[in-house]
């Protein structure tokens, strides 16, 4: 085996690059079944094209044809001009002899090529894991089940619903302090709509946590998004083949939208149903779950989710974690999260707390619906998970603990309902323990109760369910809990309050 492997190192070290590439391009054409891409081929190209820089027009045509064919696209050339073909549309990268990119073109299904700027600024950037991710959202957009005449039907009323959405989204919803884009997004009806283009499918965004400086870095905003799709089904279901809100659109004495009938809006069966494709997904507990699909009356394949304990799903998929992969089933996890002025918070979620079933929790990349009427209250429900994610996440956030930090507050987090949790810690300057219990009612309402000593504190409760509401991160409530209990720890042992005066006809003894 030594012999031979030396053999092949001799004979492909007299190779070319361009040689090389050439050879793992004809194993990929020619694959034992016709019907999937070799992976492993595919990984050893592009692990290949990732050495060598993309400066010649044929270094670009194959990078290009790696990245269709890794998408499940076809590729054709014609001269200086790439094509990366699916069944309702088309790329055009027209290329320079020195392998820039002049020109990219989007061309929907029977529509004329329409210039795509975000993509040719990624291409000329070389920027090709960006390129790829927004091919492949692309792709998704035109990527509709069953043939040519059912796809044309398809995509025509997905461009129905995305009309309808985009009036939705212009209609006064709850009142909002400004309208500024984060208000936009969390409180609007149905969030900040993107319109869809040839070159990007319609996209909600409908979630962001505050930025705040006195946050960790790694805890600013990240804007959850929905792009609009359609998707197979198992059971025959009625879609839009026309807009379903009357003209000009309208609202109840309760403010909710006003559809019509389906038996004034045309509708047809198909095989299919509209999808939120969530980027980036998101982890949802099982009973979350449940109100999604009873929403819709669409269930969510189960086949497709990896049911865990939420904190575990939160920690894999934190970009800041040093182990996402690593597993912590059968022990305690413990975080150290930094807060400005140099404050050290160590939280430990303690495992057998977080193995319950309110906390069984998936990781949910697409929710199903069939109506446009469906999605403020999906997207009601997505914000509600949302808000809890980010509460926890703000525990978690940072890097696992380490030997040699030195941190003094230590808190430790505990479940107490499907949406509420619990802080426990030590009072300053005290040797008692003080708790801090946390409910998210929705992604607007969240109250913090103390229990200790402090308890029946109206004003204190207010004050950190405002700062809660305000941040989204338990570590800088429980900050300011903390300065708010060493000024009533100082006033108490500074301020001590003179003794009752002795009751009437009680007799002083001798001075």
């Amino acid at each position: 085996m030594e012999a031979r492997i030396a053999k092949l190192h001799l004979k492909f070290a007299e190779k070319t690059w361009n040689e090389t590439f050439q050879l793992v391009r004809r194993c990929m054409d020619k694959p034992k079944d016709k019907s999937k891409l070799c992976m492993p081929l595919v990984r050893s190209l592009e692990r290949l094209q990732q050495v060598v820089k993309v400066t010649s027009m044929n270094a670009m045509k194959s990078r290009l044809e790696v990245i269709a064919k890794r998408q499940g696209m076809g590729f054709h050339i014609t001269g200086a001009t790439c094509y990366l073909t699916a069944d309702l549309f088309y790329l055009e990268v027209v290329l320079l002899p020195c392998g820039e990119v002049q020109e990219v073109k989007v061309a929907p299904h029977g529509g004329c090529p329409v210039p795509s700027e975000s993509l040719l600024r990624l291409l000329r950037s070389k920027l090709f894991v960006e390129f790829s991710k927004k091919l492949a959202d692309l792709f998704t957009q035109y990527n509709i089940p069953g043939d040519n005449k059912i796809r044309m039907k398809l995509f025509a009323s997905l461009l129905f619903l995305g009309n309808d959405l985009q009036q939705m989204s212009r209609l006064p919803s709850v009142p909002m302090d400004s309208n500024s884009l984060v208000d936009m997004i969390n409180d609007g009806r149905i969030g900040f709509v993107i319109p869809g283009k040839e070159d990007c499918p319609l996209t909600i965004q409908f979630y962001t946590p505050p930025t705040d400086e006195r946050k960790p870095s790694d805890m600013q905003a990240l804007v959850q998004a929905a792009q609009v799709a359609v998707g197979v089904s198992d059971v025959t279901r009625k879609l839009q083949m026309a807009s379903v809100l009357p003209q000009p659109p309208q609202l109840d004495p309760h403010g909710r939208l006003v559809f019509l009938p389906s038996s004034k809006a045309p509708h047809q069966s198909f095989a299919a149903c509209f999808l939120l494709k969530l980027q980036p997904p998101l982890p949802m507990t099982s009973s979350f779950v449940s109100k999604l699909s009873q929403m819709t009356d669409v269930a969510i394949p189960d086949v497709d989710l990896q049911w865990a304990p939420l904190p575990k799903l939160l920690m894999s998929r934190s970009p800041s974690s040093n182990s996402p992969e690593e597993t912590l089933d059968e022990q305690d996890t413990v975080f150290t999260v930094p807060l400005p002025g140099g404050v050290m918070h160590r939280y430990v979620l303690a495992a057998a707390a977080w193995e319950v079933p309110a906390q069984r929790a998936a990781v949910v990349t697409s929710v199903p619906f069939t109506h446009p009427a469906h999605v403020p209250a999906l997207l009601a429900l997505l914000r509600h998970q949302c808000a809890i994610n980010t509460l926890l996440r703000s525990c978690i956030a940072s890097q696992y603990d380490r030997a040699g930090l030195v941190c003094e507050l230590h808190f430790e987090v505990l479940p107490e309902s499907e949406t509420s949790f619990s802080v426990t810690f030590h009072r300053p300057h005290k040797d008692s323990l003080a708790v801090l219990l946390v409910n998210v009612w929705d992604s607007h309402r969240i109250t913090c109760t103390l229990f200790g000593p402090e308890t029946g504190n109206p004003s204190l409760n207010e004050y950190l369910s405002t700062v809660m509401k305000r941040f989204m991160s338990v570590p800088v409530t429980l900050q300011a809990l903390h300065g708010k209990l060493k000024e009533i720890s100082l006033r108490s042992t500074f301020f001590q309050p003179p003794p009752p005066p002795p009751p009437p006809g009680h007799r002083r003894g001798p001075k």
